[in-house]
């Protein structure tokens, strides 16, 4: 059996003090408890509320001889005084009975006398309704406490009403909802033509939902609290037929703790100050307290418009409600705060949403709603604009006075795109399926010549979307996941849906899943179960409430089941969103390592990974290097919150340097180049924080070095490189780079030839561009000076200009003193008989210092290499 805690906020009730909802529902068996925490006193929302009609000794009936009166703010509030004194109540009517169906009342209370009529406790039917808890003695006595009786306060309808007393909810606030519908039927069989219902709970409830209609077709008003905890209109409230009230505080504002959403209708005060268990008085909040204010002003609407069905009574008092918040109806407002003057002043509209005519004069009513209006023969159209929270499918339901007469239903986008037309009969349905957002609804009479007025009633349902996992409601139609962080949203579209996934987990890891709602109809439960293990369940929260766990995993498939802690036969309008961070968790291969003599050997040019399984942890290499080479090392993967400092020592373990990550986007990332002679070496990994949801990287790369160059390694020239640079007559660049292919530029080859011929003599140089500071000035002023460069026209050298090969044979003819030979066929097939230094290779050829290429040729434009310019260098020096 299922429990239900009453709706003096959203809990269940304390004694004492105000209505306010715990900080977490507490969860019960079924019903949730809406306030439940300690030091949090009752439940009991609502503003009390003063009876009209005044007996004969009140000299002023707007202005009642109550001596806490004055403490009665929310009855200025909804202009009761005003209501008072319009006199619209005949003094003869028959009182109206209204039902409380709570924690029964306060029977021996001295300003309730007379204003009771018998009662029933469903608890225990052998004992009268009397309260054990006080909510329901709070409810009653806004709406009947006796009026200018000289004693406590006022109540809104006293000389209009009889309250008719039904116990169903225990002394500590809560029942179940076999005995909320009970209470509620017997009210409806025995004389009710109101009650009032300040309790709710969170889900849909089949039969709770057949007693509501119970009550409908039989007259029967039903006015609701929509509950306190901030979230969705809670049942009964939220069922379209049930005046939902919620609550705004004294300047008129939606009060935060009122729940809102689509069934909202109208607002009244959260505060009151109202009769109290044991024959007192106290203040009191919640909506709880809100709704016996409604209850009351329908009741004296009623004795005067006694010919209103319960749906008119609704719609009168939409209508006459004060606009609060966004023009016409809103989630926090609904259509305004109560007025007890305007409802028993203004004159009831048929249909109170003229002027519609038109797409741009559309009213906005909500997607859960039932609501009245009229079309005025065949030619009058109205519009209504719906604002969904969620996609899904509209139940459009047309209740008309004429059974003979049908509806032409059209609806359409935000853009006023159509998107679905058809012809309505009395009793019809429509399924509109619906998008996130606006839809509009036109209805006109499907026969444009109808003369007939036809008043009608429109029901509107909006059933939630399914979402894309489906189906998936058992464990062998789990959805798989992939084994990632990521967001899945997910909702309960039909009766007892549950939700499996499966995640493929083949790394080691940490798991932390979060489960949330938007709605408190929505009580989550988690079921983790690792394939061939036990499952745990994760309920630890109430309604709406996250449920979260965090738990280390391992390879294997992993199910995950969602579903509500309450079932649920019918859909539920409200998303949950399922938060999964996979964290992969590696393991170090290279453990243990964390001592010098522990040292994992690396082999150059294959990578280690490894983690850190704590921030103390460290991780040593050992390096072999077999002679004079140059390292490089490379540090990836790190993640960039991290710091990891590699230290590097030498066999005696004699640190040789410290180097540090630097972080690049993601990662923290190292890469350093290190001279190395022959040895063993020890690399040490260490780091500022742990981390092992990813490896990181390192590799050490070793490069020979020859003659102090890593990239003449088996070249050609690499004889005549080391034998040069060995006698310094050139030299290399950084990052022990030699470059042999590389072009020789005119500074290099001017500095070449000096230091290989030790010319010593030089005059100052007057080229434009080779100041004094320049590196290679004295070469190339003594280069000058042996007649072996020179400059060009414009006075300048151009010293980093590559020679061409023809430029560098020149060179070597003028260091051989060598003029040339004009006889003889070409040199070679690219060189003609004109070119301007036929005859210098015609003699480098003949003399065996330099040869063409393999196809005959010299390529005499092309540039000369570093290797070629030292090759024949070194011919000359040796000659």
């Amino acid at each position: 059996m299922k429990r239900i805690p009453i709706w003096s906020t959203s809990a269940s009730v304390c004694r004492g003090g105000d209505d306010r909802p715990a900080s977490r529902p507490v969860r019960t068996a079924g019903w949730r408890s809406m306030l439940r925490r300690a030091g949090m006193l009752l439940a009991g929302l609502a503003f009390s509320a003063i009876v009209a009609a005044a007996p004969a000794s009140a000299a002023d009936p707007a202005q009642p001889n109550d001596p806490l009166r004055s403490k009665q703010t929310y009855l200025d509030q909804i202009h009761m005084p005003e209501a008072w004194a319009s006199g619209t109540v005949p003094a003869a009517a028959a009182p109206i009975v209204v039902a409380l169906v709570d924690t029964g009342v306060d029977l021996t209370h001295t300003d309730l006398q007379g204003k009771l009529v018998d009662g029933f406790n469903v608890l225990n039917p052998s004992l009268p309704p009397q309260d054990d808890n006080g909510h329901g003695t709070n409810v009653a006595g806004i709406i009947a406490a006796v009026n200018n009786n000289d004693k406590g306060i006022a109540g809104i309808a006293s000389g209009a009403v009889r309250i008719m007393p039904i116990k169903a909810l225990e002394a500590d606030g809560r029942g179940d909802e076999n005995k909320l519908g009970e209470g509620i039927r017997y009210a409806v069989d025995h004389g009710a033509r109101i009650v009032v219902l300040s309790l709710g709970l969170n889900r849909d409830n089949e039969e709770l939902a057949k007693v509501v209609r119970y009550a409908e077709d039989r007259g029967v008003l039903l006015v609701a609290a929509v509950g306190n905890e901030g979230n969705s209109v809670n049942y009964p409230a939220a069922y379209p037929t049930v005046l939902a009230v919620g609550g705004v505080n004294p300047y008129n504002q939606a009060e935060y703790r009122s729940n809102v959403g689509p069934e909202i209708d109208l607002v009244a005060p959260y505060d009151v100050y109202t009769t109290a268990l044991g024959g007192g008085y106290e203040s009191k909040n919640g909506t709880s307290m809100a709704a016996p204010q409604a209850a009351a002003v329908a009741a004296l609407a009623w004795t005067k418009y006694t010919w209103m069905q319960p749906y008119q009574l609704r719609s009168l008092l939409q209508q006459t409600a004060e606009d609060l918040e966004e023009a016409g109806w809103d989630e926090l407002t609904g259509y305004g705060l109560l007025r007890a003057d305007r409802a028993l002043r203004q004159t009831y509209r048929e249909d109170p949403f003229e002027p519609n005519d038109q797409a741009d004069t559309a009213k906005v009513i909500p997607v859960n709603t039932a609501v009245s209006a009229e079309l005025a023969g065949g030619q009058d159209t109205d519009w209504f604009k719906l604002v969904s929270p969620y996609s899904g499918t509209l139940q459009v339901r047309l209740d008309l006075n004429d059974p003979g007469a049908a509806i032409a239903v059209t609806t359409y986008t935000n853009s006023l795109v159509t998107k679905q037309a058809a012809s309505v009969t009395q009793g019809e349905t429509l399924a509109v399926p619906v998008d996130a957002g606006v839809t509009y609804i036109r209805l006109q009479a499907a026969d444009s010549r109808f003369k007939t007025s036809v008043s009608y009633r429109l029901t509107t349902a909006l059933r939630i979307y399914e979402d894309p996992y489906e189906p998936n409601d058992k464990q062998f139609q789990a959805f798989s996941l992939p084994a990632q962080s990521q967001v899945v949203k997910g909702t309960f579209d039909h009766a007892n849906d549950v939700d499996w996934y499966v995640l493929q987990i083949d790394q080691s890891g940490r798991l932390a899943i979060r489960l949330s709602t938007d709605t408190a109809r929505i009580d989550p439960v988690l079921l983790l179960e690792k394939r061939g293990e036990k499952g745990v369940t994760y309920d630890q929260a109430g309604n709406g409430a996250e449920e979260a766990t965090a738990l280390d995993v391992f390879p294997g498939q992993y199910y995950l089941k969602v579903s509500n802690l309450n079932g649920a036969k019918n859909a539920i309008v409200g998303e949950y969103t399922l938060s999964i961070t996979y964290t992969p968790k590696w393991l170090d291969p290279n453990e243990p390592n964390d001592k010098p003599y522990q040292a994992s050997a690396i082999d150059p040019g294959t990578a280690a990974i490894g983690t850190f399984e704590t921030a103390a942890d460290t991780d040593w290499f050992q390096l072999g290097v077999p002679g004079d080479s140059l390292a490089a090392f490379t540090l990836t993967g790190v993640p960039a919150d991290r710091t990891v400092t590699l230290t590097l020592a030498d066999y005696q373990l004699k640190p040789l340097g410290e180097y540090r990550t630097e972080a690049q986007g993601n990662d923290g990332v190292l890469q350093i180049e290190q001279y190395l002679t022959s040895g063993t070496y020890y690399i040490k990994l260490s780091t500022d924080y742990s981390f092992t949801n990813r490896p990181y990287r390192f590799e050490a790369g070793l490069k020979p070095l020859i003659s102090g160059y890593t990239d003449i390694a088996n070249h050609w020239a690499q004889a005549t490189i080391s034998r040069l640079s060995e006698q310094h007559i050139i030299e290399g660049y950084g990052h022990y780079s030699f470059r042999p292919d590389g072009a020789i530029t005119r500074a290099e080859a001017a500095a070449v030839l000096t230091r290989a011929f030790r010319w010593s003599k030089e005059d100052p140089l007057h080229f434009t561009d080779v100041p004094v500071s320049y590196w290679a000035y004295p070469y190339i002023a003594k280069a000058a000076q042996a007649g072996i460069v020179d400059g060009y026209a414009d006075a300048s050298f151009r010293p980093d200009l590559p020679i061409t090969r023809m430029e560098m044979a020149s060179m070597f003819a003028k260091s051989l003193n060598l003029a040339g030979k004009r006889r003889g066929g070409p040199p070679f097939t690219d060189v003609g008989e004109n070119y301007w230094g036929a005859g210098i290779l015609k003699q480098l050829k003949a003399d065996g210092w330099l040869t063409g290429f393999p196809d005959g040729t010299f390529g005499p434009e092309r540039q000369a290499s570093r290797a070629e310019f030292l090759t024949i260098l070194e011919k000359i020096l040796n000659r």
